[in-house]
This record gives C-alpha cells, sequence and structure tokens, in this order.
C-alpha cells in the first residue's frame, strides 16, 4: 500500500467511524489482503528514503487508528495472503478471521534486514508471547493459517463459502448480538487505557521508528540493495539459509581444525 494508499484508508475508516455501526470488518480483497508498504512505489521516487518514510508513517497512522477504537468491534479479514506489514497491520484489530487457503509472511527481515513497524512490538506480543514473537520474526518462514491460529495471530478460520459479503455480515452481525457485547466494548476500553499508561503507543511507534530512520537513511545500504533486486527480479545468488536449513546443518556439522599442543 502506497502512502496515498494509506492515507486514502485513513481517510475511509474515519468515515466509517463516523456512522452509527458496532462492527467493522477490514476485509481486504481476495487475492491480497495486505503486503505493507509499497515497495515499487519507493522504488520509482525521487527519493527511496523519503518515500520510505512517508510511507511506513502513513501506514502506522492507519494501524494507530485502528488500535485506539474502543467504541466498536473491529475485525480483520484475511481473504488473500498477506505479508509483512500487512500482517502486522490486521493485528490491529480485536480479532483476526482468515481464510483457512491463506499463507501469511509476518517477517520483514529478507528486506535487508528490514526492522519493520507497524507497532508489531507492541501488537504481535501480546497475541504470540514474547518468545514466539522473536521466533517468527527471525525465522523469516511463511506461515499457515493452522499455525497462525495456534500462535493467537488468527481467532478464526473461515471456508470459502463464509468469506462472501452477505456470510461475513451475517457472522459479525452474530458477534456484536452475543451476550455480553458492552461488557466487551468496556473491557477493551479499560484494557487500551491500561496498556497506555504502562507504554503509551507513541514510545513504541518511537522505538520502531528510530530503527527503520537507520534503514532508510543510514551507513548500511541492505534496504536499498534488497529493494532493488526485488523489484527488478534480480534473482539470489544462493537459497537462503532460513529455507535450505539442510544446508545450515552441514555447515554446524563440518569438522573443524583443532589445535594440539606439542
Amino acid at each position: 500500500m502506497a502512502s496515498s494508499d494509506c492515507e486514502a484508508l485513513l481517510n475511509a475508516y474515519r468515515a466509517a467511524l463516523a456512522r452509527p455501526t458496532k462492527v467493522l470488518l477490514l476485509t481486504g480483497g481476495f487475492d491480497y489482503w495486505s503486503n505493507g508498504i509499497h515497495l515499487a512505489e519507493i522504488e520509482a521516487a525521487d527519493s527511496a528514503a523519503d518515500e520510505s518514510w512517508r510511507n511506513i508513517n502513513a501506514i502506522d497512522d492507519l494501524a494507530r487508528a485502528i488500535i485506539e477504537t474502543t467504541d466498536r468491534l473491529v475485525i480483520s479479514v484475511i481473504r488473500g495472503n498477506a505479508g509483512a506489514g500487512g500482517v502486522f497491520l490486521s493485528l490491529a484489530a480485536d480479532e483476526v478471521w482468515a481464510s483457512d487457503q491463506i499463507v501469511l509472511n509476518p517477517h520483514y527481515k529478507d528486506m535487508g534486514n528490514l526492522f519493520g513497524s507497524e507497532y508489531w512490538t507492541y501488537l504481535l506480543p501480546r497475541r504470540a508471547g514474547a518468545e514466539n514473537a522473536t521466533r517468527i520474526t527471525q525465522c523469516r518462514l511463511p506461515m499457515g493459517v493452522a499455525e497462525a491460529q495456534r500462535l493467537g495471530i488468527v481467532d478464526r478460520v473461515l471456508a470459502s463459502e463464509e468469506l462472501a459479503r452477505e456470510s461475513l455480515v451475517k457472522l459479525a452481525t452474530g458477534a456484536t448480538s452475543e451476550q455480553g457485547f458492552a461488557a466487551r466494548l468496556a473491557d477493551k476500553k479499560r484494557s487500551r487505557a491500561a496498556d497506555e499508561a504502562e507504554k503509551p503507543l507513541q514510545a513504541y511507534r518511537d522505538e520502531e521508528l528510530r530503527r527503520m530512520r537507520l534503514n532508510f537513511y543510514g551507513f548500511d545500504p541492505s534496504y536499498h540493495v534488497a529493494r532493488y533486486n526485488f523489484i527488478h527480479k534480480v534473482p539470489k545468488s544462493r537459497t537462503p539459509l532460513t529455507i535450505a536449513n539442510h544446508r545450515a546443518r552441514r555447515a554446524t556439522d563440518r569438522p573443524r581444525a583443532m589445535v594440539v599442543p606439542s
């Protein structure tokens, strides 16, 4: 999603908040939900670093608006694949529903060791736990929906017949009519206030963007090289060790020279 896409989505989201609704469904498309910032738009910009900075702030603004919505239920409905910042943007909602056919790529590091933002350092640990959050972001592997549900990233798995608009509206209406819905919203508001008192959202954002600024403007050009290679379809010289783990094992099993004292 380019900067302008994120800004348009934020305006649409605010317009939806102005309506007397009890639940909002963030459905995305059937091909993909979101893959985060728009690397092609960034590559084409006069200043890739400046456009990267603008884009990540625009998607952060959208994520924050979703996180701070405490007067209604917000549900991300992932009907198509999602990757990088798109995965973490979905976690800003109260619930994540996902098609049983989708694949998630919840990591950034393959893009030149990009740190990532979208408040992931707040959103992911509270769902999957700190240890799993570290493993997920460092391993850089695709994730099926069953694993995502087991880890707490996905709350509800939907079959293909449940993904149509009419079915989703029916499911969402059922969620709002459940006994205790008002109490759930009250708990949501209290929880958000407690989290904010413990550590403000702005602190998470500042910490993430401090790392991202180094990715964009720092002396290490890895992000810019990786983005160029990705957009221009430059193949990798070898399969990454995160995928070719047999090669990683072989490297660790290799005998090492020993120095024997005379």
